[in-house]
């Protein structure tokens, strides 16, 4: 998952689109231009692996960059949509530091606090900052796609494939949320198709996809692509879980445990649930929020019951699916790109 030498076009493509929304905010006022810096700050860096996929389909499917101009900037719409998700996740989670650091929010809530708000005020303009932040990466993402210079028919697909992209992951971020706080237990498939929907649409199916489509790739071998994608989407998320479950600090981006700190429902433990250790895994559960010696219990707890086994098997399972799929309708270049990218995912399994 590496841009090789399309990073710097990339780059550029991206700092242009947070530039034009710089500008255009400098006669609105202050807090507009520091809205605009706050979001800035949230799309730049990172390991940029959506647009990375972007490119690396387009010259797997033998795509010419001196016939599609665009690509780097459709490239970067997904990298701008990658950072409106994240913007409008931390609102949902109520986070205010991202990797060590304020984000939107967090800065927003300085910024009200100097200027003299109450608690409830300072809150207030956090999550609103955050909203709107969110509502306007995600704006140029799609005036990014519509304005490309790429064929007009290749656009048209790009932009239904994020439309698509946006919806599925509304829904699955939806369902994340009701499966917390509603008393109902969802099960395992469920869970899994939370999973799904939070993660492989946006994240693997609509870039590589979008990379294809540049590329000129027949609708066959969309259709294979869009498969093997969705089977990498999923096992990517699952990992995550992994991570939220048992990953280091450095893994997370967090302490460790995080996800067992703060309950959340993963297909993890909807495995648990299934197992005779349930009981044990539910009382360890309960009191994980109050530590880190109550999250190393649970993390003992749901490794006995068997859950992170069966979990990763799982994983093990539907990358083996891509690596096994020798399709001729794709390219030997496009199935060692996704070969690699299973390789990848395996990796970050903690």
């Amino acid at each position: 998952m590496t841009l090789r030498s399309d990073r710097p076009e990339l780059d550029l493509a991206i700092e242009t689109a947070l530039q034009r929304i710089r500008t255009r905010a400098l006669p609105l006022g202050d807090s507009v231009v520091a809205l605009s810096e706050a979001l800035g700050r949230a799309a730049r860096g990172g390991k940029r692996f959506r647009p990375a996929l972007v490119c690396d389909a387009f010259q797997a499917f033998g795509g010419d960059t001196d016939e599609v101009p665009g690509l780097h900037q459709i490239a970067a719409a997904f990298e701008l949509l990658h950072a409106a998700f994240v913007v409008h996740d931390d609102v949902i989670d109520h986070d205010t530091v991202r990797r060590g650091v304020p984000n939107v929010a967090g800065e927003f809530r300085v910024r009200a606090r100097t200027n003299g708000a109450d608690a409830d005020g300072t809150h207030l303009l956090g999550e609103t900052a955050a909203i709107l932040a969110g509502d306007l990466l995600l704006h140029e993402a799609l005036r990014l796609a519509a304005t490309a210079d790429v064929p007009p028919d290749a656009r048209v697909r790009i932009l239904d494939l994020l439309d698509d992209a946006v919806l599925v992951s509304a829904a699955g971020e939806l369902s994340d949320v009701e499966h917390s706080v509603l008393p109902a237990d969802a099960d395992a498939d469920e869970l899994l198709a939370t999973a799904f929907h939070k993660t492989a649409v946006y994240s693997f199916r609509a870039p590589l996809l979008a990379g294809a489509v540049l590329a000129g790739a027949s609708d066959r071998a969309l259709v294979r692509l869009e498969q093997d994608a969705d089977r990498l989407g999923l096992a990517f998320q699952l990992v995550d879980d992994l991570i939220g479950a048992f990953g280091s600090a450095e893994q997370a981006g967090r302490e460790s445990g995080g996800d067992l700190r703060e309950s959340k429902l993963t297909a993890l433990v909807a495995l648990a649930r299934q197992s005779a250790a349930w009981p044990q895994v539910d009382s360890a559960l309960q009191v994980a929020r109050t530590g880190p010696i109550a999250v190393r219990a649970a993390q003992r707890a749901l490794e006995a019951s068997g859950a992170g086994t069966r979990l990763r098997e799982l994983i093990d399972d539907t990358l083996d699916q891509v690596r096994t799929d020798d399709d001729e309708a794709l390219p030997r270049p496009a199935r060692r790109m996704l070969h690699a990218l299973a390789d990848r995912i395996q990796e970050r399994m903690p």
